[in-house]
């Protein structure tokens, strides 16, 4: 049970500021998590670990000299915003380039994506790595598409020693592959975790028995087994990472190892372990070079843990063995900081920053005519409803989640449109079109929501109002198009089809539908009411569905039984926005 918080809601909030405020020698605190104490040296690659809160010392708890330049924090088990990564990066590049470093998850690779393409496109060279150690997500012949767990650790490690050194983003970005490919981890959990404020767990495990395969976001373990002796798992972890060896790793060698605790394993229990785990790796002629036993990749209050090996070569064995000086992880001496390195960090600081391409002006922010001010009145109140019926199903939202996730689809749905909404009320106070209300909603709900859902809605918002006009109320076709648009920015961003569980299941035959309808005459409150009918009846389907994409794909069998929660949740508020009266007196809108 998480005990300790004041409102759940702001949890990582008041995490961040409790953190920079005991480790004032290491970090500072930045718009969407820390960086630095000192400023990262001219012309380094500056190495940004990111990823949900919940995990401790992963992701912040490992920035310092030797290790990471800043660290991106979203709330508990939710990838942060696009908005957030790109504000770390600002803070802490400093003209070599940016490289991201992560786990493969969909929220992830989705919103630190759009951050380096923004970054990119502003003059800051930046890049993503998504790591994929984790043996029990995917097959062998399906490494890409393996969750990034403990393993991380390691390859967050090697990247930041290279760039410590002085490499260039490609060859930091090379370490980050090379030691990924040559790093396998198994987990294996004991009991689940509890979110801030919630009432239970996000699973159980029977007494006596283990979840094999954990995910580190409260998901459970792809199966279970008897829980037996410390000899016994020990085995069954080792035999398992053997069984999954890189191809060129031979059959002896060195290896880093981490045998990471979740969060409420005792290093007591760790250490038991580790004597067996060891014993069973010099039988298979490995060498374990600087071993880590301990709590380095948590989750919450998880009981459980994980063990990776990393098979090394004289590089990465020399990167691995680097000194770093962190919050939770400290080796060796110290590195050498560049002299220029005790400079202010104010007015020289951006000095070598590439200069920032100029935004152009949205031609939608400027006043509107009265009729699209009017119709942006629609949005808000859209906007409203939706608010409404998320708050409302928030709970029930977040029990659909834990079935095969972590649990917190409705707390991040209510983040995502109170954000909105309040960017679209003071939009439309301001008598902006509805392209800049919309736009505005959109940028407010991906930021504050953070994760896959929230990067979703946000595109799906701004692509809606891109196609509408600003001079007058948007026509019949126009909001043919402005749905299909919605539907196309959605797909292209996540990449999810039709069948894969997913809230594009709902949103594809609305947007069919409600096309259709348009086109043969249908009013417009008709149209959207009919299309989401179309909408319930195929998020409901979604229950038969093993998911494709996402948390859920490596619980797929789990998950069938159970509707999707983003398609349930984006059914509920198609539906809400149905029963909308139109108010311009116009069924153009």
């Amino acid at each position: 049970m998480t005990r300790l918080f004041n409102d759940p809601a702001r949890f990582t909030d008041d995490m961040i500021t409790g953190f920079a405020a005991a480790h004032p020698e290491h970090v500072r605190a930045v718009p969407g998590g820390v960086v630095r104490a000192r400023p990262t040296p001219v012309g380094k690659v500056a190495v940004l670990t990111g990823g949900g809160s919940g995990h401790y010392p992963a992701f912040c708890g490992v920035v310092g000299p030797g290790f990471a330049d800043g660290s991106v924090i979203g709330d508990v088990f939710t990838s942060p915003s696009a908005a957030r990564a790109r504000s770390v990066a600002e803070a802490a590049e400093a003209g070599g380039g940016v490289l991201f470093l992560f786990g493969n998850y969909a929220g992830d690779v989705m919103n630190f994506g759009l951050a380096a393409r923004q970054l990119t496109g502003d003059g800051i060279p930046a890049r993503c790595f998504a790591v994929t150690d984790d043996i029990a997500s995917a097959p062998a012949d399906q490494t890409a598409r393996r969750r990034g767990i403990a393993g991380g650790f390691v390859v967050f490690k090697t990247a930041s020693a290279a760039a410590e050194e002085g490499a260039p983003l490609e060859d930091v970005i090379r370490v980050a592959e090379h030691t990924n490919a040559r790093t396998r981890t198994l987990g294996v959990a004991f009991d689940g975790c509890t979110l801030p404020g919630g009432e239970a767990p996000l699973f159980t495990v029977p007494e006596g028995r283990l979840g094999l395969g954990l995910g580190i976001h409260g998901e459970p373990g792809v199966s279970e087994d008897a829980l037996g002796t410390a000899e016994e798992l020990a085995r069954a972890l080792v035999t398992g990472l053997l069984a999954d060896r890189p191809a060129d790793a031979g059959d002896g060698g060195r290896v880093a190892v981490v045998l990471n605790g979740l969060g409420a394993t005792k290093y007591e229990e760790l250490y038991v372990l580790w004597g067996a785990v060891a014993r069973l790796l010099d039988d298979a002629g490995l060498t374990p070079v600087r071993p880590e036993v301990g709590e380095l990749v948590t989750s919450l209050d998880m009981a459980g843990c994980s063990l990776t090996l990393t098979w090394l070569d004289d590089e990465l064995e020399r990167l691995w063995r680097a000194p770093a000086d962190t919050p939770a992880f400290r080796r060796g001496a110290p590195p050498e900081r560049p002299a220029d390195d005790t400079a202010d960090t104010t007015a020289d600081d951006t000095a070598v920053r590439p200069a920032a391409a100029p935004r152009r002006r949205d031609r939608s922010a400027a006043t509107a005519s009265g009729a699209a001010v009017e119709a942006a009145e629609v949005a808000v109140y859209a906007l409203r409803a939706a608010r409404d019926v998320l708050h409302r199903d928030a709970e029930a939202l977040g029990r659909l989640d834990a079935v095969a996730g972590d649990g917190d689809h409705g707390r991040g749905m209510c983040k995502g449109v109170d954000a909105a909404l309040a960017a679209a009320e003071k939009a439309h106070a301001e008598r902006l079109a509805p392209a800049a209300v919309l736009t505005a909603a959109g940028d407010a709900w991906a930021a504050e929501a953070g994760g896959t859902s929230g990067a979703l809605w946000g595109a799906a918002l701004r692509a809606l109002g891109a196609v509408l006009p600003a001079d007058r109320a948007p026509g019949r076709e126009e909001l043919a198009s402005a749905a299909t648009e919605a539907l196309t920015a959605v797909t292209s961003l996540g990449g999810a089809d039709v069948g894969d569980k997913t809230l594009v299941d709902a949103l594809a035959p609305f947007t069919t539908a409600f096309a259709e309808q348009l086109r043969a005459g249908a009013p417009v409150t008709e149209a959207c009411a009919a299309a989401a009918a179309e909408a319930r009846t195929a998020a409901e389907h979604t229950a038969t569905l093993r998911p494709r994409l996402g948390r859920a794909r490596p619980l797929a069998d789990r998950s069938v039984g159970t509707p999707d929660p983003g398609a349930t949740s984006l059914a509920a508020v198609l539906t809400a926005v149905a029963t909308l009266p139109t108010t311009t007196g116009s069924d153009a809108v």
